[in-house]
Protein backbone atom coordinates (compact mmCIF):
# COMPACT_ATOMS: atom_id res chain seq x y z
CA UNK A 1 0.00 0.00 0.00
CA UNK A 2 1.46 3.88 -0.84
CA UNK A 3 2.41 5.76 2.02
CA UNK A 4 0.46 9.37 1.97
CA UNK A 5 2.57 10.47 4.66
CA UNK A 6 2.99 13.56 1.91
CA UNK A 7 -0.16 14.21 2.63
CA UNK A 8 -0.11 14.66 6.44
CA UNK A 9 -0.37 18.17 7.49
CA UNK A 10 0.91 17.52 10.73
CA UNK A 11 4.27 16.77 9.35
CA UNK A 12 6.79 19.16 7.84
CA UNK A 13 7.18 19.52 4.12
CA UNK A 14 9.70 20.83 1.98
CA UNK A 15 8.88 20.63 -1.90
CA UNK A 16 10.43 21.56 -5.34
CA UNK A 17 8.42 22.16 -8.54
CA UNK A 18 10.19 22.09 -11.88
CA UNK A 19 8.10 23.18 -14.30
CA UNK A 20 8.38 24.63 -18.17
CA UNK A 21 7.68 27.38 -20.85
CA UNK A 22 8.13 26.47 -24.64
CA UNK A 23 7.33 30.01 -26.92
CA UNK A 24 5.69 31.87 -24.58
CA UNK A 25 5.97 34.64 -21.19
CA UNK A 26 5.39 32.76 -18.20
CA UNK A 27 5.32 35.71 -15.73
CA UNK A 28 4.92 39.75 -17.47
CA UNK A 29 6.87 42.69 -16.14
CA UNK A 30 4.62 45.28 -16.07
CA UNK A 31 6.93 47.65 -15.04
CA UNK A 32 9.57 47.06 -18.58
CA UNK A 33 6.24 46.23 -21.02
CA UNK A 34 5.17 42.98 -19.66
CA UNK A 35 8.48 41.35 -20.64
CA UNK A 36 9.78 38.12 -19.29
CA UNK A 37 10.68 38.45 -15.60
CA UNK A 38 14.71 38.51 -15.64
CA UNK A 39 17.10 38.69 -13.28
CA UNK A 40 19.07 41.19 -14.53
CA UNK A 41 23.12 40.51 -13.49
CA UNK A 42 22.02 36.10 -14.77
CA UNK A 43 19.28 36.55 -16.96
CA UNK A 44 17.59 33.92 -15.23
CA UNK A 45 14.13 33.89 -15.74
CA UNK A 46 11.74 34.52 -13.02
CA UNK A 47 8.30 33.64 -11.74
CA UNK A 48 6.86 35.05 -8.77
CA UNK A 49 5.23 33.25 -5.92
CA UNK A 50 2.44 35.53 -6.16
CA UNK A 51 2.22 34.17 -9.90
CA UNK A 52 2.22 30.39 -8.68
CA UNK A 53 -0.21 31.66 -6.38
CA UNK A 54 -3.03 32.82 -8.58
CA UNK A 55 -2.92 29.42 -10.44
CA UNK A 56 -3.27 27.48 -7.89
CA UNK A 57 -6.35 29.64 -6.25
CA UNK A 58 -8.09 29.97 -10.17
CA UNK A 59 -7.69 25.68 -10.20
CA UNK A 60 -9.04 25.57 -6.48
CA UNK A 61 -11.75 27.89 -7.62
CA UNK A 62 -12.90 25.72 -10.75
CA UNK A 63 -12.76 22.65 -9.59
CA UNK A 64 -13.81 23.51 -5.51
CA UNK A 65 -15.28 26.91 -5.56
CA UNK A 66 -19.01 25.87 -5.30
CA UNK A 67 -18.42 23.78 -1.98
CA UNK A 68 -18.80 25.82 1.34
CA UNK A 69 -15.47 25.72 2.78
CA UNK A 70 -13.15 26.19 -0.42
CA UNK A 71 -14.32 29.55 -1.48
CA UNK A 72 -11.20 31.77 -2.73
CA UNK A 73 -10.49 35.08 -0.57
CA UNK A 74 -7.83 36.75 -3.37
CA UNK A 75 -10.41 36.71 -6.76
CA UNK A 76 -10.64 38.67 -9.50
CA UNK A 77 -14.92 38.94 -9.65
CA UNK A 78 -14.88 42.34 -8.56
CA UNK A 79 -15.83 41.55 -4.96
CA UNK A 80 -13.65 43.64 -2.31
CA UNK A 81 -12.41 42.03 0.59
CA UNK A 82 -13.87 44.43 2.65
CA UNK A 83 -17.49 42.91 1.85
CA UNK A 84 -16.03 39.45 2.55
CA UNK A 85 -14.97 40.83 5.82
CA UNK A 86 -18.64 42.16 6.49
CA UNK A 87 -19.87 38.42 5.48
CA UNK A 88 -17.81 37.10 8.42
CA UNK A 89 -19.67 39.16 11.13
CA UNK A 90 -23.06 38.86 9.75
CA UNK A 91 -22.77 35.61 9.77
CA UNK A 92 -21.13 35.83 13.08
CA UNK A 93 -24.21 38.13 14.25
CA UNK A 94 -21.14 40.51 15.85
CA UNK A 95 -21.69 44.11 15.01
CA UNK A 96 -18.63 45.60 13.26
CA UNK A 97 -16.98 48.60 14.55
CA UNK A 98 -13.75 48.25 12.68
CA UNK A 99 -10.46 49.91 14.82
CA UNK A 100 -12.39 49.25 17.81
CA UNK A 101 -13.12 45.98 17.35
CA UNK A 102 -12.83 43.54 20.60
CA UNK A 103 -9.74 41.27 20.40
CA UNK A 104 -11.71 38.20 21.10
CA UNK A 105 -14.47 39.45 18.02
CA UNK A 106 -11.67 39.56 16.19
CA UNK A 107 -10.31 36.05 16.64
CA UNK A 108 -13.50 34.57 15.72
CA UNK A 109 -14.19 36.72 12.76
CA UNK A 110 -10.66 35.31 11.69
CA UNK A 111 -11.46 31.76 12.49
CA UNK A 112 -14.55 31.72 10.09
CA UNK A 113 -12.66 33.51 7.20
CA UNK A 114 -9.88 30.43 7.46
CA UNK A 115 -12.86 27.85 8.17
CA UNK A 116 -14.57 29.22 4.59
CA UNK A 117 -11.61 30.81 2.62
CA UNK A 118 -8.96 27.87 1.01
CA UNK A 119 -6.56 30.56 0.23
CA UNK A 120 -6.54 32.31 3.66
CA UNK A 121 -5.79 29.39 5.63
CA UNK A 122 -3.13 27.67 3.34
CA UNK A 123 -1.13 30.89 2.52
CA UNK A 124 -2.14 33.30 5.07
CA UNK A 125 -3.56 36.80 4.43
CA UNK A 126 -3.36 40.35 5.75
CA UNK A 127 -6.98 41.25 6.57
CA UNK A 128 -6.74 44.48 8.93
CA UNK A 129 -8.44 46.63 6.69
CA UNK A 130 -11.52 49.05 7.40
CA UNK A 131 -13.88 46.13 8.69
CA UNK A 132 -11.07 44.26 10.84
CA UNK A 133 -10.62 40.13 10.51
CA UNK A 134 -7.30 40.30 11.50
CA UNK A 135 -3.80 38.62 10.54
CA UNK A 136 -3.09 35.09 9.44
CA UNK A 137 0.57 33.56 8.49
CA UNK A 138 -0.39 30.58 5.85
CA UNK A 139 1.93 27.08 6.52
CA UNK A 140 2.36 27.05 2.71
CA UNK A 141 5.24 29.46 1.63
CA UNK A 142 6.39 29.49 -1.83
CA UNK A 143 10.02 31.15 -3.44
CA UNK A 144 9.80 32.84 -6.59
CA UNK A 145 11.03 30.35 -9.27
CA UNK A 146 14.19 30.88 -11.29
CA UNK A 147 15.14 29.14 -14.72
CA UNK A 148 17.89 26.41 -14.61
CA UNK A 149 20.08 28.66 -17.49
CA UNK A 150 19.99 32.57 -18.48
CA UNK A 151 16.60 33.17 -21.15
CA UNK A 152 16.35 35.37 -24.19
CA UNK A 153 13.55 37.35 -24.18
CA UNK A 154 11.76 38.39 -27.44
CA UNK A 155 9.79 41.04 -28.56
CA UNK A 156 8.46 40.43 -31.46
CA UNK A 157 6.05 42.81 -34.13
CA UNK A 158 2.36 41.07 -34.90
CA UNK A 159 -0.54 42.45 -36.88
CA UNK A 160 -4.03 42.58 -36.27
CA UNK A 161 -6.33 42.44 -39.75
CA UNK A 162 -8.98 44.82 -37.80
CA UNK A 163 -8.30 48.36 -36.23
CA UNK A 164 -10.10 50.20 -33.32
CA UNK A 165 -10.88 53.36 -34.37
CA UNK A 166 -13.61 54.11 -37.43
CA UNK A 167 -12.10 57.03 -38.77
CA UNK A 168 -9.26 54.70 -39.73
CA UNK A 169 -11.67 52.71 -41.56
CA UNK A 170 -12.60 56.13 -43.93
CA UNK A 171 -11.33 57.70 -46.66
CA UNK A 172 -10.23 61.48 -46.33
CA UNK A 173 -9.21 63.36 -49.74
CA UNK A 174 -6.69 66.18 -48.57
CA UNK A 175 -5.13 68.73 -51.55
CA UNK A 176 -2.09 66.42 -52.30
CA UNK A 177 -3.35 62.69 -51.25
CA UNK A 178 -5.95 60.16 -50.19
CA UNK A 179 -5.67 59.02 -46.27
CA UNK A 180 -7.27 56.76 -44.31
CA UNK A 181 -8.40 52.70 -45.40
CA UNK A 182 -6.58 51.36 -42.55
CA UNK A 183 -7.19 47.67 -42.43
CA UNK A 184 -4.51 46.45 -40.21
CA UNK A 185 -3.09 47.63 -36.61
CA UNK A 186 0.42 46.26 -35.11
CA UNK A 187 0.96 45.13 -31.52
CA UNK A 188 3.67 43.27 -29.78
CA UNK A 189 4.30 39.87 -28.14
CA UNK A 190 7.27 38.68 -25.80
CA UNK A 191 8.25 35.39 -25.14
CA UNK A 192 10.45 33.21 -24.22
CA UNK A 193 11.77 30.96 -26.92
CA UNK A 194 12.48 27.93 -24.05
CA UNK A 195 12.78 27.99 -20.06
CA UNK A 196 12.99 25.34 -17.25
CA UNK A 197 12.11 26.75 -14.07
CA UNK A 198 12.75 25.63 -10.50
CA UNK A 199 10.84 26.72 -7.80
CA UNK A 200 10.85 25.85 -3.87
CA UNK A 201 7.95 25.69 -1.12
CA UNK A 202 7.40 25.06 2.46
CA UNK A 203 4.59 23.43 4.41
CA UNK A 204 4.51 24.53 8.25
CA UNK A 205 2.54 22.37 10.62
CA UNK A 206 2.48 24.79 13.39
CA UNK A 207 0.93 27.21 11.13
CA UNK A 208 -1.24 24.12 9.35
CA UNK A 209 -2.79 23.97 13.20
CA UNK A 210 -3.52 27.75 13.77
CA UNK A 211 -5.48 28.28 10.28
CA UNK A 212 -7.05 24.67 10.31
CA UNK A 213 -5.42 23.67 6.96
CA UNK A 214 -6.74 19.78 6.99
CA UNK A 215 -4.54 16.88 5.30
CA UNK A 216 -7.44 17.31 2.20
CA UNK A 217 -6.32 20.80 2.23
CA UNK A 218 -2.75 19.45 1.62
CA UNK A 219 -3.51 16.68 -1.04
CA UNK A 220 -5.60 18.94 -3.16
CA UNK A 221 -2.59 21.43 -3.23
CA UNK A 222 -0.06 19.09 -4.35
CA UNK A 223 -3.21 18.29 -7.18
CA UNK A 224 -3.49 21.76 -7.62
CA UNK A 225 0.96 21.86 -8.20
CA UNK A 226 0.48 19.54 -11.16
CA UNK A 227 -2.92 19.86 -12.43
CA UNK A 228 -2.88 23.99 -12.53
CA UNK A 229 -1.18 24.21 -15.79
CA UNK A 230 -3.72 22.47 -17.99
CA UNK A 231 -6.20 24.78 -16.45
CA UNK A 232 -3.78 28.38 -17.45
CA UNK A 233 -3.01 27.73 -20.79
CA UNK A 234 -3.59 30.92 -22.79
CA UNK A 235 -1.66 32.25 -26.02
CA UNK A 236 0.41 34.74 -24.37
CA UNK A 237 1.45 31.56 -21.77
CA UNK A 238 2.26 29.40 -24.82
CA UNK A 239 2.87 26.09 -23.35
CA UNK A 240 3.42 25.37 -19.83
CA UNK A 241 3.62 22.32 -18.17
CA UNK A 242 4.78 21.00 -14.78
CA UNK A 243 8.16 18.12 -15.42
CA UNK A 244 8.72 17.46 -11.60
CA UNK A 245 7.55 17.60 -7.91
CA UNK A 246 9.61 16.40 -5.30
CA UNK A 247 8.15 16.33 -1.39
CA UNK A 248 10.67 15.82 0.88
CA UNK A 249 8.92 14.69 4.33
CA UNK A 250 9.48 14.54 7.61
CA UNK A 251 8.83 12.79 10.56
CA UNK A 252 8.04 15.36 12.61
CA UNK A 253 7.08 18.81 12.81
CA UNK A 254 10.40 20.19 13.45
CA UNK A 255 11.85 18.68 11.12
CA UNK A 256 15.21 16.06 10.45
CA UNK A 257 17.34 18.21 7.79
CA UNK A 258 17.55 22.00 7.03
CA UNK A 259 15.44 22.51 3.82
CA UNK A 260 17.94 23.79 1.18
CA UNK A 261 20.22 20.56 2.18
CA UNK A 262 17.32 18.48 0.77
CA UNK A 263 16.59 20.94 -2.07
CA UNK A 264 20.43 20.41 -3.52
CA UNK A 265 19.34 16.56 -3.68
CA UNK A 266 17.61 17.34 -6.47
CA UNK A 267 20.09 18.45 -9.43
CA UNK A 268 19.41 19.36 -12.70
CA UNK A 269 21.53 19.68 -15.65
CA UNK A 270 22.08 20.67 -19.26
CA UNK A 271 22.97 17.26 -21.03
CA UNK A 272 24.69 19.55 -23.97
CA UNK A 273 26.21 22.43 -22.40
CA UNK A 274 26.88 23.89 -26.08
CA UNK A 275 23.44 23.87 -27.50
CA UNK A 276 20.57 26.22 -26.44
CA UNK A 277 18.31 24.13 -24.81
CA UNK A 278 14.46 23.98 -26.28
CA UNK A 279 12.82 21.12 -24.57
CA UNK A 280 12.50 19.21 -21.70
CA UNK A 281 14.23 16.39 -22.84
CA UNK A 282 17.91 18.52 -23.33
CA UNK A 283 17.81 18.46 -18.84
CA UNK A 284 18.96 15.31 -16.85
CA UNK A 285 16.93 15.29 -13.39
CA UNK A 286 18.99 13.65 -10.97
CA UNK A 287 16.79 12.22 -7.89
CA UNK A 288 18.15 10.71 -4.62
CA UNK A 289 17.44 7.67 -3.28
CA UNK A 290 15.90 6.52 -0.05
CA UNK A 291 19.26 5.95 1.31
CA UNK A 292 20.88 9.31 0.38
CA UNK A 293 18.62 10.80 2.58
CA UNK A 294 19.23 12.21 6.08
CA UNK A 295 17.39 9.41 9.06
CA UNK A 296 13.78 10.78 9.45
CA UNK A 297 13.06 11.91 6.18
CA UNK A 298 11.59 10.62 3.16
CA UNK A 299 10.88 11.75 -0.71
CA UNK A 300 7.94 11.56 -2.66
CA UNK A 301 7.76 11.98 -6.44
CA UNK A 302 4.53 13.45 -7.40
CA UNK A 303 5.63 14.38 -10.87
CA UNK A 304 8.93 13.96 -13.10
Amino acid sequence: MESLTYQDSTRRHDFVMIFEVTDGNPNGDPDAGNMPRVDPETMQGLVTDVCLKRKVRNWMDATRGADANFKIYVQNKGIALNALHRRAYEDLKIKSTGTKQKRSEVEKARAWMCSNFYDIRTFGAVMTTVVNCGQVRGPVQLTFARSVDPIIPLDLSITRVAVTKEQQVEFVETETDTVGGKVTEMGRKALVPYGLYVGYGFVNPHFAEQTGFSHEDLALFWEALTRMWDLDHSASRGLMACRGLYVFTHDSKLGKAPAHKLFDLIRVSRLDPQAPPRRFGDYKISVPEQKDLPEGVSLTVLEG
